[in-house]
């Protein structure tokens, strides 16, 4: 009952412009890391875009049918190089107790709710990814698809719809052309709503909207 429009972007650095372009129009993130690998320098600079740009991140720690791959090892190195709230959402329900401890530890919204329920309600938890307090922590192997159906629970569990005003916004992140050679503007609608002959003005121009595509 949820709607995903996934945005995938080479992690390379090569494609750091391209990447960050897309970054601007997120919801969410998903950061898939190697676990063979660890924290790389360009994922400590993808992590700075992330937190420039205030986008909320959902971690996969990927790879880890590897021989030798150590979860608590990554964790720590985790919390250590991105952020102490990195947390290992990954059995979200045996481990629930154990979650909520670590998340108390988080911020203050969070403690006082810990101290006087003795539990955290899923929409505090909700509000504390949103506003980057927390970071939701899963480890499997995308090949063989380990820890990949937990991965998406969290995300249709723990990502909040944004909400959007109603005066019309968009934010343009990609411009291509199709196999004709028409122009094609990607764009992420943050308000409102855009209609075909829609006349769209800025500063110093206008231009009417020809038609739309949904890709």
């Amino acid at each position: 009952d949820k709607k995903v429009t996934l945005l995938d972007t080479p992690g390379h650095a090569d494609f750091s412009a391209e990447m960050e372009r897309t970054l601007q129009v997120l919801d969410y993130a998903v950061l898939v890391i190697s676990g063979a690998d660890g924290v790389q320098g360009h994922t400590r600079t993808v992590w700075r875009l992330l937190k420039r740009h205030h986008i909320p991140v959902f971690l996969f720690v990927n790879k880890m049918d590897m021989p030798g791959m150590d979860r608590t090892k990554i964790l720590k190195e985790l919390q250590k190089y991105l952020d102490s709230g990195c947390i290992d959402f990954s059995d979200a329900v045996k481990r629930k107790e154990e979650i909520e401890e670590e998340l108390a530890m988080c911020s203050e919204e969070l403690m006082l709710e810990y101290l006087e329920r003795q539990e955290i309600r899923q929409e505090i938890v909700k509000r504390a990814i949103r506003k980057r307090e927390v970071f939701p922590c899963y480890f499997g192997s995308a090949l063989k698809l380990l820890g990949v159906e937990k991965f998406l629970d969290g995300i249709h569990n723990m990502a909040e719809l944004p909400m959007y005003p109603q005066q019309f916004g968009a934010r343009v992140f990609k411009i291509s052309r199709d196999a004709q050679g028409n122009r094609l503007t990607h764009m992420k609608i943050t308000g409102g709503a855009l209609r075909v002959k829609s006349l769209l003005r800025g500063a110093d121009w206008e231009e009417k909207c020809d038609q739309l595509r949904i890709y």
